[in-house]
C-alpha cells in the first residue's frame, strides 16, 4: 500500500480552461514516479513513512525539460504561492534571501500562500525561472554522468551568492528578480559547461 504526498505550489484553479497543454494538466497523466491528479503532482512511497514534501530533483526538471509553451500556460495560470516556502527548503536558502531576490513582496506571497491561491503572472514567471535555473544545473550535473550525491537545488542557492568576474562582480542572484537577467544567468551556466566562462 501507499500514501500520495502532494507537491506543493502545483495546484490550480477550480474551473480554469485551457490549461491542457501547461504543467498543470487537469486530468490523470502517469509521469514516472510522479502522477499528476487533478492538477497536483502527486509522488508515490510507502505508507509506513512520515508524509513528507518530496520529488524536488524531478520537478526542477521536469520545468526545466518542459516545453516552452507548456511554461507560458503555467506562468499565466499562476502557480500556487506555497511553491515559494517549498523552494526555500528544497534550496536550503532562507526565505528572506528568495523573496527579494526574485522581487517578491513577503506580504502578497505569505496572504497568498495562506489563502491557498496562485501568484500573478509576473510573480510566476520569475518563480519558474528559478525553478527552471535549478533544472538546468540538475541536467548539466545528469549530462556529467556523475549526479549522485549532488543537489542541484543547494548548490544553484549558493552559486547565485557567488560575486562573478563574468558579470561585473555581481552576484548572479542581483539578477534574477527579472526575466533578462535570469537569462543572463542561465546563458552562464551554459558557457560554464561548455568552458567558455570567462
Amino acid at each position: 500500500m501507499s500514501s500520495k504526498v502532494i507537491l506543493p505550489g502545483t495546484a490550480s484553479r477550480a474551473g480554469r480552461k485551457g490549461t491542457s497543454s501547461s504543467l498543470i494538466p487537469q486530468q490523470r497523466k502517469p509521469t514516472g514516479k510522479f502522477e499528476v491528479i487533478n492538477g497536483k503532482v502527486a509522488v508515490f512511497k510507502a505508507a509506513k513513512t512520515k508524509a513528507r514534501w518530496r520529488g524536488g530533483e524531478a520537478f526542477f526538471l521536469n520545468i526545466y525539460t518542459a516545453e516552452p509553451m507548456q511554461r507560458v500556460d503555467t506562468i499565466k495560470q499562476g502557480v500556487n504561492a506555497g511553491i515559494v516556502d517549498w523552494m526555500a527548503k528544497e534550496m536550503a536558502m532562507p526565505k528572506d534571501r528568495l523573496l527579494p531576490a526574485l522581487g517578491l513582496s513577503a506580504a502578497t506571497v505569505n496572504r497568498r500562500a495562506s489563502a491557498d491561491q496562485p501568484l500573478s503572472s509576473e510573480d510566476s514567471e520569475r518563480v519558474l525561472g528559478m525553478a527552471r535555473l535549478v533544472g538546468q544545473v540538475q541536467a548539466m550535473v545528469n549530462q556529467s554522468g556523475n549526479p549522485e550525491g549532488f543537489n542541484a537545488a543547494q548548490w544553484v542557492a549558493h552559486w547565485l551568492e557567488e560575486p562573478l568576474d563574468a558579470i561585473g562582480g555581481r552576484k548572479p542572484a542581483e539578477l534574477m528578480d527579472t526575466f533578462e537577467g535570469q537569462s543572463i544567468v542561465s546563458n552562464l551556466l551554459a558557457r560554464m559547461q561548455s568552458g567558455a566562462y570567462a
